[in-house]
């Protein structure tokens, strides 16, 4: 809303004053408390791509009529460079609101972003309708407003507008609904993050109806009140274009006897800290990503022949899973488990390896393989100083890294066995210079 102040002074409509401070490497600007210091303060602003507006009342405003802005005012607004509004810590009247976004059709905005401002009142959209506005990314975040339910009509002048965003987040903002007609005005977004809010199993399906969202590729339901696995698949179902989901910080759990198709197109999956103590299934066949880290697992036996990354941190699995069971596998993460020893022939063909703070069994093929893939690079953050010897007990506690690897400590028979051979042969050889040397030892048999 504050950018409308900005405008208006522009325009030569208000005398606002702020206090402004531009960080000209990162071309950011911060202003502070609208109504007060000098208009001097705000030019400062115009030569930043990100300008933050923090504090201020924009009640003394609300009673504005704004007319459509001359051709001069028009030119002034298209030379800006802003990229980027931030509006924060604001009390913003949604009549004004309304009023002001218009004059985004003028400028070159393409990100629009609330944080932790209140909305009052509700506006009068209907000067927005086919109205079209560069913005293609609207945040908002820890904001408080009208309910959405019962509000499509007043949104519906916002089709045009709406109809072009292509990134959309609504996070910590007690959001417990989304009406199904205000996702089919998003016909163009791709992405959706509705982390952080207070969304339940039964809001899903009304929120993702039959026509709403239909490109979204990318969603995200993080720590929400989610708690039924396969609602959640009926709920999201229908958007066939996902690619990418995150349940992350839900408490779920499955139904065994229920059964749910997830849309085929869904590629990376993220599970974290979803409580889980199993694998849940049906899980989407054609996932490339896997994310199931934080959770109370004790096994993994699952099998996905398209999976090229599986993320298995912070779990209780005792062994590594099978990687015969994904076979495009090149990414394994699996730090802090209890894992003794990992299957390293299977590992080798991995390009990214992860397995910190684990009781590693310190054998001569354990410490061997870590060492080996170390060389090379393929473990990851934590090598070497979180890679410590749990067993035997002389190692214990001891760097990975620091156990020697030698063939006479590792591999005993390859010493032994040719010592062996070499005095078979010293024997033989002595035998039979002996022999040469007494003919009268070999004597014939006598005849009877």
């Amino acid at each position: 809303m504050s950018v409308a102040v900005l405008f208006l002074l522009g325009l030569g409509l208000l005398e606002a004053e702020c206090r402004c401070f531009l960080n000209r490497t990162q071309e950011h600007c911060v202003c502070y408390n609208l109504s007060q210091e000098s208009v001097d303060s705000i030019i400062q602003c115009l030569p930043a791509s990100v300008v933050e507006f923090r504090g201020g009342d924009l009640q003394r405003y609300i009673a504005f009529t704004l007319s459509d802005p001359d051709p001069s005012a028009i030119e002034m607004l298209g030379s800006l460079v802003f990229r980027k509004i931030i509006f924060g810590d604001l009390l913003v009247p949604e009549i004004l609101l309304a009023q002001v976004l218009r004059f985004f059709s003028y400028t070159h905005v393409e990100e629009l972003v609330f944080d932790s401002c209140v909305f009052e009142g509700r506006g009068n959209w209907d000067r927005m309708a086919g109205q079209d506005l560069p913005i293609l990314s609207l945040r908002f975040h820890n904001v408080s407003s009208a309910a959405l339910t019962g509000r499509e009509q007043d949104l519906s002048s916002l089709s045009s507008f709406l109809g072009a965003l292509q990134e959309l987040s609504l996070t910590t903002s007690h959001l417990t609904s989304l009406p199904c007609a205000i996702g089919r005005l998003f016909t163009a977004l791709h992405s959706l993050d509705m982390a952080q809010n207070s969304l339940g199993d039964e809001s899903l399906t009304p929120a993702f109806c039959s026509g709403a969202f239909p490109q979204l590729r990318v969603l995200s339901l993080q720590h929400n009140n989610l708690t039924s696995y396969h609602s959640v698949c009926e709920g999201v179902q229908l958007l066939r274009e996902l690619q990418h989901l995150d349940l992350s910080q839900n408490k779920l759990t499955a139904d065994p006897s229920a059964s749910c198709q997830w849309p085929p197109s869904l590629r990376s999956f993220n599970l974290s800290d979803a409580g889980l103590e199993e694998v849940l299934t049906p899980l989407p066949p054609s996932l490339e990503v896997l994310d199931m880290s934080c959770n109370h697992l004790h096994a993994v036996d699952i099998s996905l022949s398209s999976l090229k990354k599986l993320f298995l941190s912070q779990n209780m699995l005792e062994a590594a899973p099978s990687i015969r069971n994904f076979p495009l596998l090149d990414t394994l993460h699996l730090d802090n488990n209890s894992i003794t020893e990992l299957p390293w022939d299977e590992m080798k063909n991995l390009q990214d390896v992860a397995a910190a703070n684990n009781p590693f069994m310190c054998s001569c093929s354990e410490v061997g393989g870590l060492q080996a893939l170390a060389a090379v690079g393929q473990l990851g953050q934590g090598w070497p100083q979180h890679y410590t010897c749990h067993a035997p007990p002389h190692y214990r506690g001891r760097l990975v890294e620091e156990v020697p690897v030698s063939v006479l400590q590792c591999n005993s028979a390859a010493v032994v066995v040719p010592i062996c051979i070499v005095l078979v042969l010293i024997a033989m050889a002595g035998a039979v210079a002996l022999v040469r040397s007494r003919p009268g030892l070999i004597r014939s048999c006598p005849r009877v």
